[in-house]
């Protein structure tokens, strides 16, 4: 398999390819769902620092969920707006307590916790948790009973976050203290790399990419059988349809499997 981890499609690239638009920004404000007549403005809000989901290449957003998001949207009745960034955390409370986003595409794991808050499109990817550890460490797990007395890192917010709150905080097998959370990924491996930490766990697809462009390796992975949908606010019953319609054309039209392709590469 060759993986393109430096993003060397970009986006822009693609949209020049298939003739779409779309503008790119900071901050945005969310569009006007509901309302009858003309078309209506949806803003999206990712978390950069995901790779290859959602990342920043020459100061451009780009990635597999930027693409996939703007296909998508571009078989609706809808537009998309400029693309508004947060921490991985704080996209949930942008999209429910603030409202500046309608719509969140940042790999973000379909959980009984989070549908108690918003609601998801179909799912479009599937993953599990990888535990990232140094290439040439002497730290090299093969289950969590192997982390006793290690430090521990994963990005706020996310299903690695919990995993590791649940294998190693509440079993007792690392303390809360060894365990560090970070705003992006890229930040945790950093740590990783100059052993500031022994471990990241983080979700199988973007665990791939470190290890294609870092001195780090995977030494397990934890089978989570998780799955990644766009979030939406609850009772956007409109919008949901249109995402989970426009979803389906995508990947019977084949513009998934070629994004897929191009941010993962191919067999």
């Amino acid at each position: 398999m060759t993986r393109r981890t430096q993003a060397d499609v970009s986006r822009r690239t693609y949209l020049k390819l298939t003739g779409g638009t779309a503008a790119v920004g900071a901050t945005g404000l969310a569009g006007c769902l509901g309302e009858s007549g003309g078309s209506m403005t949806i803003t999206p809000g990712t978390a950069p620092g995901f790779p290859p989901f959602e990342m920043r290449e020459d100061g451009e957003l780009v990635g597999f969920d930027v693409d996939l998001l703007e296909a998508v949207v571009a078989e609706t009745d809808y537009e998309l707006g400029e693309w508004a960034t947060f921490d991985f955390d704080g996209l949930i409370p942008a999209l429910t307590q603030n409202e500046e986003i309608d719509v969140i595409a940042a790999a973000l794991t379909i959980s009984e916790d989070r549908q108690e808050t918003i609601a998801f499109s179909d799912p479009y990817w599937e993953a599990n948790q990888a535990v990232l550890v140094r290439e040439d460490g002497d730290f090299q797990p093969s289950g969590w009973a192997d982390f006793e007395g290690t430090r521990v890192g994963a990005q706020s917010g996310t299903t690695g976050a919990a995993e590791v709150e649940s294998n190693l905080v509440d079993e007792g097998i690392i303390s809360e203290d060894s365990f560090s959370t970070y705003d992006s990924y890229v930040l945790a491996v950093e740590d990783l790399s100059n052993g500031n930490i022994d471990a990241v766990v983080v979700d199988t697809p973007v665990a791939d990419t470190f290890t294609a462009s870092r001195d780090v390796t995977v030494a397990f992975v934890e089978e989570t059988g998780e799955q990644y949908g766009f979030g939406i606010r609850q009772n956007e019953s409109e919008l949901q349809s249109a995402l989970n319609s426009g979803l389906q054309t995508v990947q019977d039209g084949g513009t998934f499997g070629e994004l897929r392709d191009t941010w993962f590469g191919q067999e």
